[in-house]
């Protein structure tokens, strides 16, 4: 099973939308609020190529980067 991290805001709906479809879909993951966590802000820019995009999903299991959430 893949594991998941997000970054992401509160109050971004995209960060929001993907949080919901992950729980909805039983994915493994945790949620960085990058608003209120600096090394969490730090990582996101690593996988970001220092973009401040939210969110930015990265599958731990296969080292792959999500950036941004659309829903597909």
């Amino acid at each position: 099973m893949d594991h998941y991290m997000i970054f992401g805001k509160d109050g971004c709906p995209h960060t929001q939308k993907a949080l919901a479809a992950f729980k909805k879909q039983h994915k493994s993951f945790a949620y960085v609020n990058v608003d209120k966590d600096p090394q969490g802000l730090k990582k996101l820019l690593e996988y970001s190529n220092d973009q401040y995009v939210v969110p930015v999903i990265v599958n731990v299991t296969t080292d792959s980067v999500e950036i941004g959430y659309t829903g597909d």
